[in-house]
C-alpha cells in the first residue's frame, strides 16, 4: 500500500486529479525559480520573434514537475502540444508519422526521451536542428531516402536520466533545465493551492506536517494531502491539522523522515542483517523481497539524500545516522564506516 502511495505506479483516478492541480501558466508554477526565469526568458523571445522557441530538456527525479512545464510551455506559447513517450517510439518510420504531422508552432513532449531507439533517435537530430526528415523508401541497393520537410515546432524531452542521452542528442537543446527537490516552504504553498482546488480544510500545521514527509516531491505531497483527507473524513471532522495529518501517515507508514517501509526495510536489513555492510545491491534487493531496480530507483536515492546510507565500490554502507535511526549501536566506529565510501 505504501508503495504505491510515495513512488508507484498511480491509478487512473490519480491521474485525472493530478491533472487538475497542474498550474496552467508560468506564474502559478510554485518553486524551482531560477528555472522558470530562464524559460519565462526563452519563451518570451520566441513570442516576440513569432517563432517557435527552441527545443527544450529538462531533467530531474519523478513528481518534480517536468511534465507540468510541458503544459505550461505549450500554454505559454498559445501552441497545441502533442505528447508521446520514448518507449513509443522504436522505429524510424514511428517519428517520421508523428513529426510529419505536426502543426507550425506545435509543442512535441516527448517523455522518457532516455528511452528512445536509436533508429527513431538519428531521425530526430535531423529534424530538430534543419525541421526535416528522410524518409526511406525500398531495400537495398534500390532503397531511396526521399526528403520531407516538417513543420517548425518546439520539442519538449523530459528525462529522470539525462546522462542516459548521447551528445548529439544532448546538444540539439537551445536549452535545458534541471529540477531539484523542493522546500518545505514551497511544498505548503503547493499543498495550499491543491487543497483549495480539492476542497480540503487544510490547515498551516497539517501543510508543515505533509510538507515534511514527502521526499522534497510535489506528487508525492499531493498524493499524501488526499490520503489525508479520506482519514480526516472517515476519523475526524474533515479538518486537515497536524493531529489528523500525523495519524493518516502513520497508519500509511510514512513516517516522520518520510521514510516508507521499503526505505525502512533496506535499512533493517542491512544493519540487522549485513552488519551494516558493505552489501552488493543485489543481494539487498533479494534479502529485502524487492527487484534490484525497485531499491535502485525507489528507495536508494532518498536513503542517500538523507544521509542514511552510502554507495563504495563494494557495495552498500550503512552511515552513523541509519544506526542511530534503526536504534542500534553501530559495530565499526563511525569513521572506518566512512572510510569505505567513493
Amino acid at each position: 500500500m505504501t508503495d504505491r502511495l510515495i513512488d508507484g505506479e498511480p491509478d487512473p483516478e490519480d491521474v485525472a486529479v493530478e491533472g487538475a492541480l497542474r498550474p496552467t501558466h508560468l506564474d502559478g508554477f510554485v518553486g524551482q525559480e531560477r528555472v522558470k526565469s530562464q524559460l519565462g526568458l526563452v519563451l518570451e523571445a520566441a513570442r516576440r520573434r513569432g517563432r517557435a522557441a527552441d527545443h527544450v530538456l529538462i531533467s530531474g527525479p519523478p513528481g518534480l514537475g517536468k511534465t507540468t512545464l510541458a503544459f505550461i510551455i505549450a500554454a505559454e506559447l498559445e501552441a497545441p502540444l502533442r505528447i508521446t513517450s520514448g518507449p513509443a517510439l522504436q522505429h524510424a518510420g514511428d517519428i517520421a508519422a508523428v513529426l510529419s504531422s505536426l502543426q507550425p508552432g506545435e509543442v512535441l513532449f516527448l517523455d522518457e526521451i532516455h528511452r528512445t531507439a536509436r533508429p527513431a533517435e538519428e531521425m530526430l537530430y535531423l529534424a530538430m536542428e534543419d525541421f526535416r526528415v528522410d524518409v526511406v523508401v525500398g531495400k537495398g541497393a534500390g532503397a531511396t531516402a526521399i526528403p520531407l520537410e516538417i513543420a517548425p515546432f518546439t520539442l519538449v524531452g523530459a528525462t529522470t536520466r539525462a546522462g542516459l542521452l548521447p551528445s548529439p542528442l544532448r546538444d540539439r537543446f537551445g536549452f535545458t533545465a534541471h529540477l531539484d527537490f523542493y522546500d518545505p516552504a514551497d511544498l505548503e504553498i503547493i499543498l495550499q493551492r491543491s487543497a483549495r482546488l480539492l476542497g480540503v480544510d487544510l490547515r498551516e500545521a497539517g501543510a508543515i506536517e505533509i510538507a515534511g514527509r514527502c521526499r522534497g516531491t510535489p506528487r508525492i505531497a499531493n498524493r499524501l494531502l488526499r490520503r489525508v483527507r479520506d482519514w480526516a473524513q472517515v476519523h475526524g471532522d474533515g479538518v486537515v491539522d497536524q493531529r489528523s495529518a500525523s495519524a493518516a501517515l502513520e497508519l500509511y507508514e510514512v513516517d516522520a523522515l518520510g521514510m516508507d517501509r521499503i526505505d525502512r526495510a533496506v535499512l533493517d536489513v542491512l544493519i540487522r542483517r549485513f552488519g551494516g555492510g558493505p552489501v552488493g545491491l543485489s543481494t539487498l534487493a533479494v534479502a529485502v523481497g524487492e527487484e534490484p531496480e525497485t531499491v535502485e530507483t525507489v528507495a536508494e536515492p532518498f536513503l542517500v539524500r538523507l544521509g542514511m546510507i552510502i554507495r563504495t565500490p563494494r557495495g552498500r554502507v550503512a552511515t552513523p545516522a541509519a544506526w542511530q535511526h534503526v536504534g542500534v549501536a553501530p559495530v565499526l566506529p563511525a569513521q572506518s564506516m566512512l572510510d569505505l565510501g567513493d
